[in-house]
């Protein structure tokens, strides 16, 4: 948690210690955002001089090391849009410590395509004040417009919304009246909710990288510059944060979650290879077992397996984890966990393993399944066989069945 959002203490040099630490947090975030900023206009210097370099032997090395240059900026200029959008937020709603210097230089906006469709949506004022005077009662009279365009995609093609906003003056007192702006998802932003679906989900679903789709746009006559559309995401992120939140409350509120971890290769710009971090899904699904709260999955990434991480996504969980034997979450299953409370192991049959094992054979290949492991599936016979060679098995267990007769 950040100290910003902190409470002062009361006592001089706990207030003291506390303003040292800001001051730390502080020096540690500017850092960070200037080593980004480093790393960007890095990102763009090796991309300029790799495509002056295009034109010979190695083109098509080139070509790949490009794109893995043009992936990594993409994040980093995304990360940085949702950075700056938190910021715009709290300086709007009056958060102190707060300021908009730091907000990157935005690139002068071009106008919108002419041979796009145009639609006109008119927002007249509320009540009948483009009409009647709300004032005095008198006539009104049209003195003008404001007219917003934003980019709207349709499946298949790009059109605009022109949002109209008449303004009307009255005749005799000369009040002004005029709908107010229409709510669009990003500050200042010319995309809608459909255009911006439309580039998350070709981005995260389709897996088409924004330097592609800024490719596909300009097919269409529609030129959108990558950093532009990295804004439009890093926006929409966190937008989404709220969701996010209540997703995660959601899902660790279950008594009872499944746990799991993949890999996932990702991009080293520059070094030619991939390194392998780790996704992380939590799921809550109570519809087996007759419960009425609606499935939810949450996931986090890491660079690594560390056990640290399922330490800090479950904090907030007490209840029932059905996980694999990964050792990480071994120190989650401590009884003596008071905060929030214990976290009792779910062992999965998919992953229930003897260390010693056994020395059957399946086909020409020795077997080092446990013996209750070998019982899951197994025809009663098989299953009658393996419990009178394993008596210590218990005989209530679900997953043996009695021979018939």
């Amino acid at each position: 948690m950040s100290l910003a959002t902190a409470e002062l203490p009361d006592d001089p040099d706990a207030l003291r210690a506390f303003a040292i630490a800001c001051q730390t947090e502080l020096k540690a975030a500017e850092l960070s955002v200037q080593l980004r900023t480093l790393e960007i206009e890095k990102l763009k210097f090796q991309i300029a001089k790799l495509r002056r370099m295009h034109f010979g032997r190695s083109s098509e090395k080139l070509n790949r090391k490009i794109e893995q240059l043009e992936l990594r900026l993409e994040e980093l200029e995304s990360s940085a849009a949702e950075d700056d959008a938190k910021i715009e937020a709290k300086s709007e709603t009056g958060a102190e410590g707060t300021s908009t210097d730091r907000t990157r230089r935005k690139p002068k906006r071009k106008p919108l395509p002419e041979h796009l469709p145009r639609s006109e949506v008119v927002h007249q004022p509320a009540d009948g004040a483009g009409c009647t005077c709300p004032d005095c009662g008198g006539v009104m009279s049209r003195l003008g417009e404001d007219v917003t365009e934003v980019l709207d995609y349709v499946p298949g093609h790009f059109q605009v919304i022109r949002h109209v906003r008449p303004k009307f003056a009255c005749q005799a007192c000369d009040v002004i009246t005029q709908a107010p702006a229409p709510a669009m998802p990003t500050p200042r932003g010319r995309a809608t909710p459909a255009l911006l679906s439309h580039l998350l989900v070709s981005k995260y679903l389709n897996h088409l990288p924004l330097y592609r789709q800024s490719e596909i746009f300009d097919r269409d006559g529609v030129e959108l510059d990558r950093s532009t559309l990295s804004d439009w995401v890093g926006q929409v992120a966190w937008l989404l944060d709220p969701l996010v939140d209540a997703i995660g409350k959601h899902v660790f509120a279950g008594e009872k979650i499944h746990g799991d971890d993949t890999t996932v290769r990702v991009l080293e710009p520059g070094l030619g290879r991939t390194r392998i971090g780790r996704l992380w899904v939590y799921v809550r699904d109570d519809r087996p077992h007759a419960g009425t709260a609606a499935p939810a999955a949450i996931y986090f990434y890491s660079p690594d397996r560390g056990g640290e991480h399922p330490a800090a996504h479950l904090a907030s969980f007490t209840g029932y984890l059905q996980a694999d034997g990964y050792s990480g979450f071994g120190a989650l299953y401590n009884p003596a966990r008071e905060k929030p409370g214990p976290i009792i192991e779910v062992a999965c049959w998919a992953h229930c393993r003897s260390a010693g094992g056994t020395s059957s054979t399946i086909g020409n290949k020795p077997s080092r399944l446990s013996p209750r492991r070998r019982l899951i599936g197994s025809p009663p016979s098989t299953a009658l066989r393996i419990r009178r060679a394993s008596p210590h098995l218990p005989n209530g267990s679900s997953t043996a069945r009695k021979p018939p007769g």
